[in-house]
């Protein structure tokens, strides 16, 4: 194991390499260990050189039902009627603390995610 410090995106670029050369590692071997510590240093590194600011609460939404597979019906007990749900994610309507709440609980969407502020859509005159 030859593990050192990542100074530079450089470094980087070379322990993501050597943990994609370590993927199917077992948990509790030299090579299990020596992914996880790297994986520590990675995730270091990237929080503090390359913060990724959370989406849009609406945007946050969407990536969970794709991962979910679900449409926006699937949201009625989460947000309320069909329209509500087809008003929130045009960003027609803000979210309420009680949707923040029920989506947070429901679909485990950080609450990070849906409490930032977003724009909502002009309507049309």
């Amino acid at each position: 194991m030859n593990i050192k410090p990542i100074r530079n995106d450089d470094d980087l670029v070379s322990a993501v390499a050597h943990m994609r050369a370590l993927r199917g590692a077992q948990p509790n071997t030299p090579a299990g260990d020596e992914m996880e510590i790297l994986a520590v240093l990675v995730e270091a590194y990237e929080e503090k050189h390359h913060d990724i600011a959370p989406p849009d609460p609406i945007e946050a939404i969407k990536f969970r039902m794709d991962q979910m597979g679900l449409k926006d019906k699937d949201l009625t007990p989460f947000l309320g009627q069909r329209s509500r749900v087809s008003e929130v994610l045009s960003k027609k309507r803000a979210l309420s603390l009680r949707m923040i709440r029920s989506l947070n609980q429901g679909l485990n969407i950080p609450l990070e995610s849906l409490v930032k502020d977003y724009p909502l859509a002009k309507e049309a005159v």
